[in-house]
């Protein structure tokens, strides 16, 4: 709220403050997700990874970037565990043999269908206690900041 009264630091609350916020309420969903996993291996990060492949078909590192929002070097490391666990493959690109394309494997096919259900119920707890407008009023406005570009 615009007051009269210029703000000093000492007004300055940061567990009132966006960032704060969200933060406690992403690393309450991380928990979440670990106790719920039906693999306590997967990471969310990788399972949306690993759900973009599924959706996208065979992709490259630079279309994971823009699916998953993960910045490259992150998503370098999780290529590299969920390879290492044989549930993707990697090949060169016939067209362009320098880019790499990520590809499911049947266990990573099977591991997401067994999840799927689990991920609905993470996000379940994740939204308990909130009634059914505020539900949709929290997944309105996190995609509405979503769409934004940052400010420069």
């Amino acid at each position: 709220m615009p007051s009269d009264q210029p703000e000093t630091t000492t007004d300055y609350d940061f567990s009132e403050q966006i960032g704060h916020l969200l933060r406690k309420a992403y690393q309450r969903h991380v928990a979440i997700f670990q106790r719920n996993a039906c693999d306590p291996q997967l990471t969310g990060v990788q399972f949306v990874t690993l759900c973009a492949v599924r959706d996208r078909g065979p992709s490259s590192l630079t279309q994971l970037v823009q699916a998953t929002a993960v910045d490259q070097a992150t998503i370098r490391g999780i290529i590299e565990r969920l390879k290492a666990r044989d549930l993707i493959t990697l090949a060169s690109d016939p067209e362009d043999r320098r880019k790499v394309v990520v590809n499911l494997t049947d266990a990573g096919r099977t591991l997401i269908e067994d999840m799927v259900p689990h991920a609905r119920r993470i996000t379940e707890l994740t939204l308990d206690g909130l009634n059914p407008a505020e539900r949709l009023a929290i997944l309105f406005l996190l995609r509405k900041m979503n769409e934004q570009e940052p400010p420069e």
